[in-house]
């Protein structure tokens, strides 16, 4: 059964002088207990998506169901049951981080007690104890992201929006959110995750949808993504530019493809069907020319290069995503 399901979800933002299709016919499909991934370049429609399932803005066109309800229809329901974490922490700094947590569960409708009791929990799990009682403007980047995510999770929802949950965040602090991310998944907890770093999609997503221009241009597991852009291949840095012309002939004869050079780094790179057994192959008959070499090695595609095949660049620093309103908050 599907967690989330979209139709046809349009979104313009017009002004006196422009129009901006932020979404354009959006199709998705979230089983429950799963993770999805959004990909996409800055201002592709990532948090405009997230928005509109969250109830968070109304779609012009199209109709889309999360946990059971029409995210317009049904949203005062709807939101009873989903968390939401934006790309800013949306949590008041004039409080303590204990006070904000209860806050939140009473919005969610938890009893008094119960709020104490579950926030007592987040803090721990969130290893916020110590700086429960200060105020969050005290808090750091990183310990606000934290509080963030915590008071998503303070209603206990079904269906969690995570907006770059771990920007902002340092290696250490992003490997344990992933592993919290991991735990609410294991508990029945449905995640769609959009974020601006590869490795995390790479790690945490069951699925990853690809969006760009308000489309959903590609969508599949990490390893499906991969496979589309093309196989492994070897990649030769030669280390005298006098013996190119020899190490591609050699590419050429024992590996059956185009193999490309960068003039720069004096690399050739060239598709290897034949995996580790290629590679092998390969460095015994640049030994046996006599072909000195700077590095070799076999690699495998990686998310950067479905990214940059499918939307022909890199993926971005972070800024805010679309050219929405930001109309933050909590969902509660």
């Amino acid at each position: 059964m599907n967690a989330i399901s979209a139709e046809g979800l349009v979104k313009v933002y017009r002004s006196r002088k422009s129009e901006v299709r932020a979404l354009d016919g959006v199709d998705l499909e979230v089983p429950e207990g799963t993770i999805l991934g959004l990909l996409g370049p800055n201002g592709a429609g990532k948090t405009t998506t997230v928005r509109i399932l969250a109830t968070l803005l109304r779609p012009d066109a199209g109709r889309a169901t999360v946990a059971g309800f029409d995210v317009v229809k049904q949203a005062q329901e709807l939101r009873r049951v989903i968390g939401l974490s934006g790309q800013y922490a949306a949590v008041d700094e004039n409080l303590t981080g204990r006070e904000n947590l209860v806050m939140f569960g009473r919005l969610y409708q938890l009893r008094k007690e119960e709020a104490r009791h579950r926030a007592s929990a987040l803090l721990e799990q969130f290893e916020l104890t110590d700086a429960a009682s200060r105020v969050v403007k005290t808090y750091s980047g990183g310990m606000r992201r934290r509080l963030d995510l915590a008071s998503a999770l303070i209603g206990r929802p079904r269906l969690l929006f995570l907006d770059e949950p771990t920007t902002g965040l340092d290696p250490r602090s992003r490997l344990g959110m992933w592993d919290v991310i991991r735990t609410l998944v294991r508990e029945g907890t449905t995640l769609l995750l959009t974020t601006q770093y590869l490795e995390e999609a790479d790690e945490l997503a069951d699925t990853i949808a690809v969006v760009d221009h308000g489309k959903i241009i590609a969508r599949g597991t990490a390893d499906q993504l991969k496979a589309d852009v093309g196989g492994a291949r070897v990649e030769v840095i030669v280390h005298s530019r006098d013996d190119i012309g020899r190490a591609r002939e050699v590419l050429a004869r024992d590996l059956d493809g185009e193999c490309t050079l960068d003039e720069h780094t004096r690399k050739l790179t060239i598709p290897a069907h034949g995996g580790a057994q290629a590679l092998a192959q390969v460095v015994r008959d640049l030994d046996e020319a006599g072909i000195a070499i700077d590095d070799i090695g076999l690699r495998r595609p990686t998310l950067d290069d479905v990214f940059l095949s499918l939307t022909g660049h890199v993926a971005e620093e972070p800024i805010d995503d679309d050219s929405a309103p930001d109309t933050g908050g909590k969902a509660a």
